[in-house]
C-alpha cells in the first residue's frame, strides 16, 4: 500500500521557505506566480494542510482534474479556494500548473476588517478539489487583472494604506468568485439535472436497503455517495431545485410517509420508525411542518 506523507504549512513564511523564494515582503500574505515556481518533485502520495486561506487560478498544467463527472484541462483557467486546516492531497508525480497565481492569507491579516467574519459565508472554500471554478475566457482576463493588480501593490512600499488596498482587491476577487460560481450553476444545468437523478437513486436506495435501521439519511450520506463535498452538493440542487439537500430529504420522506399513511394500517409510530425516526414526536413534528396537517389528519382525509 501506497504511503502518504503529510506536510502542515503553519505560516507564510514556512510556505516560501519550502518553495525556496525569499521571506515574503508581509508575513501575512503572499502572491506568487506559478510561473516563478522552481522544479518540484513529489516523490510520494502527500497531505498538505496550510493554516492560512489559499485563493489559486492555474490557467496552465500538463495534467487534468476531475469536475463532477467531467474532466477538465488546466488550461482551460481554474480557480480554487482553500480555508485553513482545509486538507487536500498531491499524488506521486504531480505537476505543478506553468502559469496563473497563489494568494496565500493569514487570518490574522483579516483580523479588524469586515471580511474576516464575512470570509466564512463563503460556501466555495468548503468545496472539494474537484470542485474547482472553470473559468471562461474573459473571466479568467477579469480574475487576472485582480491579481495583477494585488501584485503591483505588494510590490510598493508598506504604508498606512497598504493593507487596506490589499484587502479591498481580494474583497473584489471573492465577489467575482461568488458571482461566477453562481453562474456556473445556471450553465451546467445538463450536468446538474443528472446530479439531481444521482441523488434521487441514492435516497431511493438508502429507503429501499436495511440502512434506515441506522436513521434517517443525511445530507452527508449522499455526498459521499457521490463524492461531492457537503457544501458544494447543497449550493448546487439550490440552484436547481431552489431546495437543500436538507429539504430534498426531508420532501422525499414526506412523500414515503404519505404513501404508508394512504395505503397501509401502519400506526404512525410504526411508519416513523420504518422512516428512520428514532422518536415518532419528530416524524409528526416534521409532517405537520411540511403539509400543515397531522399524520393522522392527512389519513383522516382518505377515508
Amino acid at each position: 500500500m501506497e504511503t502518504t506523507t503529510t506536510v502542515h504549512i503553519q505560516s507564510i513564511t514556512q510556505l516560501h521557505h519550502l518553495l525556496q523564494f525569499p521571506k515574503p515582503k508581509h508575513p501575512l500574505v503572499s502572491l506568487i506566480k506559478f510561473e516563478d515556481f522552481p522544479e518540484i518533485k513529489i516523490e510520494q502520495r502527500t497531505r498538505l494542510v496550510n493554516d492560512f486561506y489559499q485563493i489559486v487560478l492555474k490557467t496552465d498544467c500538463p495534467c487534468k482534474i476531475q469536475y463532477g463527472q467531467s474532466v477538465f484541462d488546466f488550461d482551460e483557467g481554474v480557480m480554487s479556494c482553500f480555508a485553513p486546516r482545509q486538507v487536500s492531497f498531491i499524488e506521486k508525480d504531480f505537476v505543478f500548473a506553468k502559469a496563473g497565481w497563489q494568494l496565500s492569507i493569514h487570518p490574522d491579516f483579516f483580523r479588524g476588517f469586515p471580511i474576516g467574519s464575512r470570509i466564512k459565508t463563503y460556501g466555495y472554500f468548503d468545496y472539494a478539489v474537484n470542485e474547482a471554478l472553470i473559468l471562461s475566457e474573459d473571466e479568467q482576463e477579469t480574475m487576472n487583472n485582480i491579481f495583477v493588480q494585488l501584485q503591483k501593490e505588494s510590490l510598493l512600499p508598506i504604508d498606512n494604506f497598504s493593507q487596506e488596498v490589499m484587502i479591498a482587491n481580494i474583497e473584489l476577487l471573492l465577489t467575482y468568485c461568488d458571482r461566477y460560481y453562481n453562474r456556473q450553476f445556471i450553465t451546467r444545468k445538463a450536468v446538474g439535472n443528472e446530479l439531481l437523478n444521482k441523488v434521487e437513486n441514492v435516497l431511493n436506495t438508502y429507503f429501499k436497503s436495511d440502512q434506515l435501521d441506522k436513521g434517517l439519511p443525511t445530507a452527508q450520506h449522499i455526498a459521499e455517495a457521490l463524492h461531492l463535498s457537503s457544501k458544494y452538493l447543497s449550493d448546487c440542487l439550490k440552484q436547481l431545485t431552489g431546495s437543500t439537500t436538507q429539504q430534498l430529504i426531508h420532501e422525499k420522506l414526506i412523500e414515503r410517509a404519505k404513501e404508508r399513511l394512504s395505503t397501509t394500517q401502519l400506526s404512525v409510530s410504526e411508519i416513523a420508525y420504518e422512516l428512520g425516526f428514532e422518536y415518532p414526536q419528530s416524524f409528526s413534528k416534521l409532517f405537520k411542518s411540511k403539509t400543515q396537517q397531522t399524520p393522522l389528519q392527512f389519513r383522516g382525509s382518505f377515508n
